[in-house]
């Protein structure tokens, strides 16, 4: 039984330490960006938000492939989150572990400041975050 415990405490600190380690490399030239709403649009609900990458693949959360990750889209964020860390889970930071390239939500009237931060297989940003530019949009 010790034995046991012992090889799940290594197994779990090595998993905690590539967690923290945001040793996931970015392929050179990766970007991410928001193909719409454009910046300084103003729109309607519900509001797609489409999403780009260039230079860098999409995979599954939890799927370990080079040259891929997947996307978290950033909304009302002022502050990013630590690069070092997985990405947050809440109505700020959306998951989309999926693999998914779109979104359709509901946001409430007013300006929205929305950003794409990509993530590796366990929600970490990669080393060298690829990062949108945030787009500022207005919901009537």
């Amino acid at each position: 039984m010790k034995i046991i415990t012992v090889l799940m405490a290594i197994t779990a600190l090595s998993f905690t330490s590539s967690l923290l380690a945001g040793a996931t490399p970015a392929q050179d030239g990766a970007k991410a960006y928001i193909i719409s709403p454009v910046d300084g649009a103003t729109v309607s609900n519900p509001v797609t938000v489409r999403f780009g990458l260039s230079g860098i693949g999409v995979a599954p959360a939890g799927v370990e492939r080079d040259k891929t990750g997947h996307h978290h889209l950033l909304i009302d964020v002022e502050t990013l989150p630590d690069f070092n860390s997985p990405i947050p889970s809440d109505e700020h930071h959306r998951h989309f572990g999926g693999g998914q390239t779109e979104v359709t939500l509901e946001l409430v009237p007013g300006k929205h400041r929305l950003q794409l931060l990509l993530g590796d297989h366990h929600h970490v940003p990669h080393n060298s975050p690829v990062l949108s530019e945030p787009v500022f949009i207005t919901v009537k």
